[in-house]
């Protein structure tokens, strides 16, 4: 079914576009070495111009050091510039499992983390005077199955001993009715690229640069690190990668998590907004967050998650989201409609410190789960400490080298044996042979040839893409994004454009063009 389908009764309708990046303007900081001596040499290399990466960076400058951050695109357009903003600790219903899976202090320090990163948001917000729409708000998981309101009631009970303002609720703002919540009052949105291309902008100077369009290829641990880039080297004396999934990956975090895309829709209401931002952690999630500063009334709503390269088409995940939207609201029209993938980490807490035990010089951020606003803002925190050598309280929870067998194991083997899986039965039955691919405009295929496993797609305006469709990371096969117009690996969930460009982490090289292979219609 292509793109202008129907589900639901509803077709997909809305601009396919991020509101972020809809109502903000374009960077443009330049390309390393662009405007910058060769052989550049600062204090921290900082990859990656996410929430992650931009924080991290702003704060080791603010402490006095020199900055490079290098972003392989545009700073503040991928995940973090695809997210719903919500600033909050409370990240489903996860208080209970941590104090049962790890213990109840590391609960604590995790509540108290996520606690002071909306804090520390606020704080910035005001002392710079940044203007992107962050309010304080009351945030709610909830449930509508009444057989389940005891775990919210437990879980409202765990949350409130670690000093988080929760409580139980058994009705929300919601227009439908709910059979219990857990809320969190004092918790926050904004608006993520205005808050964070004001950040992004007090970084440049002093000996300190953005660098956008560079890509890094490699890095060195050394003293000091050697930062390789397809535009020249960086050397520096701490190097910290928050590129949300780790391009420095010798601590196999592929195998530790699992990637997970989502959809949201932007939504205008005939009546007014439900106050408060709502999450119902039934699958596939379904999400609720008021947009603020709107000319009208509007809402972001987001949900029909699935692990990436599976879960059939995309285009009917936005169709499908358009209807439950349509069902549970009375909206006046859908204006945009977006995508975005997460990395979910085997204990469903983020990996923020030494990138390896073998590592004395490189950093990692990653693993946020769906909840990279405020995990993002406390990696930012908890590196820049760990970086100026400072002992954080932090450090322990999310140190990367942790393993908790108890709450590990089932992710840990569910994840790789879906990965193994699909790997083996593209060795055992692979794509149908041909010679020829033949597609209307939107379609897309693979099929095996002489010059192996090709994946071939069609644009809207008849142009053919013929790439491989082995990914680069580890040989698996990809799968066509109908939604998104892109091939995605089922396995560790990289992401290519119909080109084979790289659009996500964890393959750094392009899917290879092999237009040659097969003959296309028309030829």
């Amino acid at each position: 079914m292509d793109d202008h389908g129907r589900a639901g009764g509803q077709a997909a309708t809305g601009t396919h576009a991020s509101l972020w990046l809809e109502t903000t303007p374009e960077t443009d900081y330049e390309a390393l070495y662009s405007g910058a001596d060769r052989n550049l040499a600062v204090d921290t290399v900082v990859v990656g111009g996410g929430i992650a990466g931009v924080t991290t960076a702003f704060k080791l400058q603010r402490e006095g050091q020199s900055v490079a951050l290098v972003e392989r695109d545009r700073i503040v357009e991928g995940v973090t510039g695809h997210t719903t903003a919500k600033l909050t600790s409370q990240h489903g219903l996860i208080y209970r499992e941590l104090a049962e899976q790890f213990d109840f202090d590391r609960a604590r320090l995790y509540a108290e983390a996520n606690e002071a990163a909306i804090a520390d948001v606020e704080h910035t917000v005001e002392k710079h005077d940044i203007d992107c729409a962050f309010t304080r708000t009351p945030a709610y998981t909830y449930t509508e199955a009444t057989d389940e309101v005891k775990k919210f009631r437990e879980e409202a009970e765990v949350a409130s001993h670690f000093g988080i303002p929760a409580s139980f609720v058994d009705s929300t703002d919601l227009p439908y009715d709910v059979a219990g919540a857990v809320k969190f009052d004092d918790q926050a949105t904004f608006h993520p690229r205005k808050y964070l291309l004001a950040l992004a902008d007090r970084i440049p100077g002093d000996g300190s640069y953005v660098f956008e369009e560079t890509t890094v290829t490699d890095i060195d641990d050394g003293e000091p690190c050697l930062v390789s880039t397809d535009r020249g080297n960086l050397t520096a004396d701490d190097v910290v990668v928050a590129t949300h999934f780790p391009v420095f990956d010798h601590a196999l975090y592929f195998a530790r998590m699992e990637p997970q895309r989502s959809y949201v829709v932007a939504a205008r209401l005939e009546g007014d907004v439900p106050d408060g931002v709502y999450f119902d952690p039934s699958d596939p999630y379904f999400s609720v967050r008021p947009h603020p500063n709107a000319a009208t009334d509007m809402v972001l709503i987001g949900g029909q998650s699935h692990r990436t390269g599976h879960g059939g088409s995309t285009a009917e995940r936005y169709r499908e989201l358009e209807a439950t939207a349509r069902d549970r609201f009375d909206i006046e029209s859908i204006d945009y409609r977006w995508s975005t993938q997460d990395f979910f980490s085997i204990d469903r807490v983020p990996f923020v410190g030494k990138h390896s035990p073998r590592t004395e010089h490189v950093f990692v951020a990653t693993g946020f789960g769906g909840w990279g606003m405020t995990g993002g803002t406390v990696a930012g925190l908890l590196l820049s400490d760990l970086v100026n050598g400072r002992r954080n309280s932090w450090q322990n929870v999310y140190t990367p080298s942790r393993f908790e067998f108890s709450a590990s194991k089932q992710r840990l083997v569910s994840h790789n044996t879906e990965s193994m899986k699909h790997l083996l039965d593209d060795r055992v039955h692979g794509p149908p042979r041909a010679t020829e691919v033949s597609l209307d405009p939107g379609g897309a295929t693979i099929v095996d040839t002489d010059d192996g496993p090709v994946a071939a797609s069609r644009d809207d305006d008849g142009q053919y893409h013929i790439v491989s469709a082995v990914c680069p990371h580890m040989g698996c096969l990809v799968e066509w994004n109908d939604g998104e117009r892109s091939w995605d690996c089922p396995c560790h969930g990289s992401r290519f454009d119909a080109d084979g460009t790289v659009l996500d982490t964890p393959a750094l090289d392009d899917l290879t063009p092999k237009s040659d292979a097969v003959r296309k219609d028309g030829e």
